[in-house]
């Protein structure tokens, strides 16, 4: 029994210093203590095991003791099997900070850390802009006007976007831009998400292109310049990075800027002559200055020893000799401006880089910081917007759509898909915002940057994706009346630019998060390219004790022993405390796989997927649950809340699940679901009850639905027909409705109506006509029933409407 008894809490004692990363000394003085009681009270086999483990403890964790026998041969061994770092790839993981995702990435993240980043909200400025100019901007558009009948913003509208100033989001008040917050811009973005080219247009201007690099890295000369004429419109900016033979391995342009000398206007002049081919380059027709990156190389050494600089970032005057411009491609379903650059033999002084001379060969960090905030922001933003526009005209279309006698909204199969679109949106909602609130507190955030682009933009395709399947042939017949199949068929360019998500999920998310956010990683490949053994000592054993942390606390947390206190209320609690624990697992995890795979970790791209999968959906939950504990709750969004935090904590768990299956070591892939799953999958997809409470509300005009359909176009001010604003009417008056079509539709059935008014507008003549309803209800109905039936119709068109070459018409009943 004694024996028993001190096992035990030897266990627990050592679980308990685990879980604290104490360190060696404690675990030592656990296992002394504990091997001596044994040896004094009886139990002389088990107490010499445990002062046996206690010396085992003392020389390989005491560092005065492990650095003279046991460090130099891990060291030796790691510079073996360390995968090597490249500068191109060091710079990538040394742009923008690490914050709540290194939280995540240690296995206890601080809660209270994350909830520090205080909300401010928007300035009164930031306000109106969203309110006025935003909705001025979202009424002058119309998605098939826009995409069939000019392939281009109507002019009024480019005039408008220049005189408010909305290509100067980001660029300071001093040279004459609005110089919004981060949480301004994003909201800005989402409410233009009403047109996919209008978003787009704003988008890229204020995210990486010339004015975020002029603002960061630009002479005062070129700032001076050119930041006003980007903030009032008078020039337009593109810029050129992608070219044919370089899509996600930007790092392998062709493209290069020789350093020469040519006689200009009478004078030698020291510049660049640059050959390049780029495409799907955003407002390149229609640019007026051009961003470039190249690389650059100096043979004749004319600026110093060094003959290849590296990727360099310069910025040419649309009227360039040499340079061509003007011809467009074709992005599907969005005809925002988009083409190809080229120029061959193209002389520039080296002024033109971006920084001058003394920033040439740095453009590669240049354009990754760039990247760390700017994608943050434009594409997550307009993926959540997109995603509100169509949880709005579902929501509404699903309660006014009657079939069978009863609203569609009623029938499962709709509520699934909306109740799926409703937690999209609200993720997303969270999570493009409290990242953006982040950015206005410092941070740079580069793998929250990946997880947001990649992660939202599939929300953005699964919940257009519902959105057309609810709505039916009402979305699949174009015309002006289908505000929704145009935006639904540009979907793939947000998969694709900006990184495409297959690289981004495969490759960069728990590629660069694995280094970057890791407390230690990053520790240890700088001391083994410093040659540093002290350094190595602290760094590896720091991980020694968060891998043995990790588990610890994956373990205990997954018995339900020792859960973490967490900042929140009762409602939110379980689901901090259990992104903890699957923090726990997901950072043990994290170091199995890098130990296990070596430098073939960077092969195992499904692998670092499943990974990079747990992570995202950790961040997503983190996000939901700040916005739960920062914001105004309204009634219903408990119930969404449970549904948003259930749907992603069952994907990290899958994801988990998956990684164990597919560990090419399978005993460690057992060992580690007993450790981080002992009691098995806690999580399942979110129960139906939960599904047709949330389609009820974003079907209704409720508190939750007005939530959700924040920062979108509502107006209806006559400056184009919003249907958005007519849903929103139409649900206002909908109980009336309702009753009405009870009242109407029972006495059909009883035989009181003729058997012939089949229509709506019939019966209701009928019904008034046997005085079945009155005169005011009459009139409502017969109002209510006509814009009904405009939200319903689809547009048709003349015979040879669509051929853009006539004498290809066949008429086939032709006399």
């Amino acid at each position: 029994m004694l024996t028993l008894i001190l096992l035990v809490l030897a266990v627990t004692g050592l679980l308990v210093v685990m879980r604290r990363e104490a360190g060696a000394l404690p675990a030592l003085g656990v296992l002394a203590v504990l091997g001596l009681v044994g040896l004094l009270l009886g139990s002389p086999v088990l107490g010499v095991l445990l002062l046996i483990g206690a010396g085992g403890v003392a020389v390989a964790g005491l560092p005065a003791l492990r650095i003279r026998w046991l460090t130099p041969r891990l060291f030796a061994t790691f510079k073996e099997v360390a995968p090597k770092v490249s500068d191109t790839e060091r710079t990538a993981l040394e742009a923008g900070t690490v914050a709540w995702d290194g939280e995540l990435f240690s296995g206890r993240p601080d809660w209270q850390r994350l909830l520090d980043y205080r909300d401010e909200g928007l300035s009164a400025e930031e306000r109106t802009f969203l309110e006025h100019q935003c909705s001025v901007a979202a009424g002058m558009c119309n998605a098939w006007e826009i995409a069939r009948e000019r392939a281009d913003l109507p002019q009024e509208l480019w005039d408008y976007l220049k005189r408010e100033g909305f290509f100067g989001m980001i660029i300071p008040k001093a040279y004459g831009g609005l110089e919004f917050s981060a949480k301004a811009q994003s909201l800005v973005l989402q409410k233009l998400s009403i047109s996919e080219t209008l978003m787009v247009t704003v988008g890229v201007p204020n995210s990486l292109g010339p004015g975020e690099l002029l603002l960061k890295y630009g002479t005062q000369a070129q700032k001076d310049h050119y930041l006003p004429r980007l903030a009032d419109g008078r020039e337009i900016p593109c810029f050129g990075l992608t070219g044919p033979r370089a899509g996600s391995d930007a790092t392998a342009i062709p493209d290069t800027g020789v350093v020469c000398k040519q006689v200009v206007d009478g004078k030698e002049v020291l510049g660049l002559r640059l050959n390049f081919e780029k495409r799907w380059i955003t407002l390149a027709p229609i640019a007026t200055v051009v961003g470039l990156a190249f690389r650059m190389f100096d043979p004749d050494h004319l600026l110093g020893d060094e003959e290849d600089l590296g990727i360099t970032c310069a910025l040419l005057p649309r009227d360039t000799e040499g340079m061509e411009i003007g011809r467009r491609h074709h992005p599907i379903g969005s005809p925002f401006m988009n083409g190809p650059l080229k120029g061959r033999d193209v002389f520039v002084p080296l002024d033109t880089i971006i920084g001058g001379p003394e920033m040439a060969g740095q453009g590669w960090r240049m354009l990754v910081e760039c990247l760390s905030v700017g994608r943050c922001i434009t594409l997550p933003s307009g993926a959540a917007g997109t995603a509100r526009y169509g949880l709005g005209w579902s929501g509404g279309f699903a309660r006014i759509r009657r079939q069978f006698s009863v609203p569609v909204a009623e029938m499962e199969g709709v509520q699934e898909p909306l109740a799926r679109m409703a937690a999209l949106c609200y993720i997303a909602r969270a999570a493009v915002y409290q990242t953006a609130n982040t950015i206005d507190h410092g941070v740079k955030p580069a793998v929250p940057s990946a997880i947001l682009k990649s992660q939202l933009t599939e929300f953005q395709r699964q919940a257009l994706g519902d959105a057309m399947d609810i709505h039916g042939g009402k979305a699949v017949t174009l015309g002006p009346r289908n505000y929704l199949g145009i935006g639904y068929s540009a979907n793939p360019v947000a998969i694709t630019v900006e990184g495409a998500n297959i690289m981004t999920r495969n490759l960069m998310i728990f590629g660069q998060g694995a280094i970057r956010c890791h407390p230690y990683v990053l520790e240890e490949l700088a001391a083994k390219d410093a040659d540093d053994l002290p350094a190595f000592d602290h760094a590896v054993f720091g991980h020694t004790g968060l891998i043995l942390g990790n588990a610890a606390r994956a373990l205990t947390q997954g018995l339900g022993l020792g859960k973490p206190a967490v900042p929140f209320d009762t409602i939110a609690a379980p689901y901090a405390q259990d992104a903890a624990r699957l923090s726990a697992g997901f950072g043990l995890c994290a170091d199995a796989a890098m130990a296990s795979l070596g430098a073939s970790m960077k092969q195992r791209e499904m692998l670092s997927a499943r990974l990079g999968d747990v992570l995202s959906n950790l961040y997503l939950a983190s996000m939901v649950l700040k916005q739960w504990h920062d914001g105004d709750r309204v009634e219903g969004e408990a119930t969404l809340l449970h549904y948003s935090c259930r749907f992603l904590l069952h994907r990290a768990e899958q994801a988990l699940d998956e990684l164990f299956d597919n560990l090419p070591n399978q005993a460690l892939g057992r060992l580690l679901r007993v450790i981080v799953m002992p009691t098995g999958r806690r999580w399942k997809r979110p129960h139906d009850d939960l599904a047709r409470e949330i389609a009820q509300a974003v079907s209704r005009d409720t508190a939750l639905r007005r939530t959700l359909l924040e920062a979108t176009w509502q107006d209806s001010d006559g400056a184009r027909d919003n249907p958005l604003a007519h849903y929103n009417a139409l649900l206002a008056e909908y109980d009336r409705a309702e009753v009405l079509y009870r009242t109407v539709n029972k006495a059909y059935a009883r035989g009181e109506l003729p058997m012939q008014a089949l229509h709506p507008e019939q019966r209701v003549e009928a019904a008034l006509e046997a005085g079945i309803i009155g005169t005011d209800d009459a009139d409502f109905m017969r109002r209510y029933e006509a814009e009904v039936l405009e939200l319903l119709s689809v547009d048709d068109f003349d015979y040879d409407a669509f051929a853009s070459d006539q004498a290809n018409i066949l008429r086939h009943n032709a006399a």
